[in-house]
């Protein structure tokens, strides 16, 4: 079953929907679907935006995304690796309206409280990846038992909030196939200079328009956004490369002035690259 734009086709009397993603690389279109996603990442690493917010994942990640929060994962083929992920999908109504309202769930709330900005599992993983590794044989009625302890764990374990702002409206197509477009090209591109004028034309917009509306949709203006991943791509390049210079390294990121990637680095992670580098050694 493939994630298509928007919907998870799923068979009618299907309230949860169990999902193998075995490619060279993960769905790579932006898109939202109504049903909650509960990932665990066996296999993969590269980049992942969620709303409006740049993150990376990587083998044996689990990964929480709410419903309809737009998404987008963008697989690193330099590495060499498959894209492999299991995941539950399943809405917060899907056993009954009222169901996670009985107070004997009452201790499941945070995770959908968490789930609605989309968050990253940091703890309880080897807990979390064995009950994920049962699913492939498990009965209908044994994955249903097996979510509500997923559900349990992810409601009290550590996490990393994967976006701080969700768009208040569900995209139409047009406007998914935009969003899409300004996010491929960019995903494509950051290394390169990317001008107003450019994003604009792959928007289909006036540079005037264009600017308002990444900045509704996303609440960060296109090259805050555009910096971001940038310093997300010089992070992995830091500790990927160790010998490679730091000029290099912002060279390959898209920044072609050494002081200006100095100063959006240390903006946005609060060090220097080279600091970056050591403590994470």
């Amino acid at each position: 079953m493939k994630v298509l734009p928007f919907k998870i086709p799923k068979p009618e009397s299907d309230a949860l929907v169990y999902q193998v993603d075995l490619e060279t690389t993960f769905y790579d279109q932006l898109h939202q679907h109504e049903e909650i996603q509960l990932s665990l990442v066996v296999e993969g690493e590269g980049t992942l935006i969620v709303g409006d917010t740049i993150n990376d994942y990587s083998d044996g990640d689990v990964l929480v995304i709410g419903s309809n929060l737009p998404h987008v994962f963008k697989s690193d083929l330099s590495v060499g690796k498959k894209s492999h992920m299991l995941t539950l999908f399943f809405t917060k109504a899907a056993f009954g309206t009222h169901f996670f309202s009985l107070e004997e769930l009452h201790e499941l709330e945070p995770f959908f409280k968490r789930a609605a900005h989309g968050f990253k599992i940091t703890s309880d993983k080897e807990a979390i990846h064995s009950l994920f590794y049962t699913l492939e044989t498990a009965s209908k009625l044994s994955r249903f038992i097996i979510l509500l302890e997923l559900l349990k764990i992810a409601s009290v374990a550590s996490y990393k909030s994967l976006s701080s702002f969700i768009y208040d409206k569900k995209y139409t197509d047009i406007e998914g196939k935009r969003m899409r477009d300004i996010f491929e090209y960019t995903m494509t591109h950051y290394h390169k200079d990317i001008s107003l004028e450019a994003i604009s034309n792959v928007a289909n917009m006036t540079k005037n328009a264009f600017c308002k509306y990444f900045k509704k949709r996303t609440n960060k203006t296109y090259f805050g956004f555009l910096n971001e991943l940038r310093i997300e791509n010089a992070c992995k390049l830091l500790l990927s490369h160790r010998d490679l210079p730091i000029i290099h390294v912002s060279e390959k990121s898209g920044f072609n002035n050494i002081s200006n990637f100095n100063r959006q680095f240390k903006t946005l992670k609060g060090i220097a690259p080279n600091i970056y580098r050591k403590v994470n050694d």
